[in-house]
């Protein structure tokens, strides 16, 4: 008969399989991945999995809600701690950057996949607009302050597609080390004078 299973067993264990699913997802692929390999990273009978999820689409679902929201946590952490208004967008640039580097399986998974949603994943679809509000609302307290002038949504999409653009680079070794972060750096610079009220 199975031991009864405290709410601590079930959270170490989900995640215990979720930090073996990242790595594995990131490295494989998710479709390169089984639930038998799964249970075989924590050596556990190939049916344990099944106990703390649905399926496999369940285990990437719940690594990439993580992921978003430890995201998020990151540049709203930044965001509140800037000294400035005209602090606050490189805080949470530098945030971004520190991020995708200190987490490159989670960053992968959270950009570079298009997983399917339904109404089955609701927290990673909360999650994920979380993560996607963090990347306007410094842009917005610029705006307010009379510091930027344009469109919020579209500018911290700008600096996002840029971001993302340089990281990626320096991650598939386009970019030598160290490079992504003086690319941000530079582009975030040139792009904030471009947006200035009068420019």
């Amino acid at each position: 008969m199975p031991r009864v299973l405290t709410e601590t067993d079930v959270a170490d264990f989900r995640e215990r399989l979720c930090a073996a699913a990242e790595r594995l997802f990131a490295e494989q692929g998710p479709d390169a991945v089984t639930m038998r390999q799964l249970a075989a990273e924590l050596g556990v009978s190939p049916m344990t999995p099944y106990r703390y999820f649905q399926d496999k689409d369940d285990i990437l679902a719940a690594v990439r809600t993580s992921g978003f929201n430890r995201f998020a946590e990151a540049l709203e952490k930044a965001r509140e701690g800037a000294a400035s208004v005209r602090g606050k967008g490189a805080a949470v640039g530098d945030a971004y950057v520190d991020f995708a580097f200190e987490n490159p399986h989670t960053y992968k998974l959270m950009f570079d996949l298009n997983q399917p949603l339904d109404g089955n994943h609701p927290e990673l679809i909360e999650a994920g607009r979380r993560a996607h509000d963090t990347m306007s609302a410094w842009v917005k307290d610029l705006v307010a302050a009379g510091e930027m002038a344009g469109d919020p949504e579209e500018i911290g999409t700008m600096f996002w597609a840029a971001t993302h653009g340089v990281i990626v680079l320096e991650m598939a070794g386009k970019l030598p080390p160290g490079a992504a972060r003086n690319l941000h750096d530079r582009i975030g610079t040139a792009l904030g004078k471009g947006l200035r009220p009068g420019a």
